[in-house]
């Protein structure tokens, strides 16, 4: 299913990572929280990381024979990294 999202738009996977990762974070803020950005607002974000990389860990093992974790630990970063930026300097009043 990742391939196909890939080939239907023009980005590349390290930026759907990072729209996957804020995506996941903005709907909990507006249909869950409601509020302030807050350290639980970063669950969500992580459990979307975690979830993507398991199956394609399992996608490698299938098709590779073997775990590419150096590929997913990127992965898992480009989904978090920006998320967890956001809600710290939220969180800290760097952004109001």
């Amino acid at each position: 299913m990742k391939t196909h999202v890939l080939n239907a738009v023009d980005l590349s996977r390290d930026a759907i990572h990072i729209y996957v990762g804020m995506s996941a974070l903005l709907l909990f803020v507006v249909l869950v929280q409601k509020g302030p950005f807050l350290l639980l607002s970063l669950v969500p974000v992580f459990a979307v990381a975690v979830t993507m990389e398991v199956l394609d860990l399992f996608d490698d093992s299938r098709s590779l024979g073997y775990l590419r974790w150096g590929a997913s630990a990127h992965d898992v970063l480009n989904t978090v990294l920006w998320s967890t930026i956001l809600v710290f300097l939220a969180r800290f009043n760097f952004v109001k």
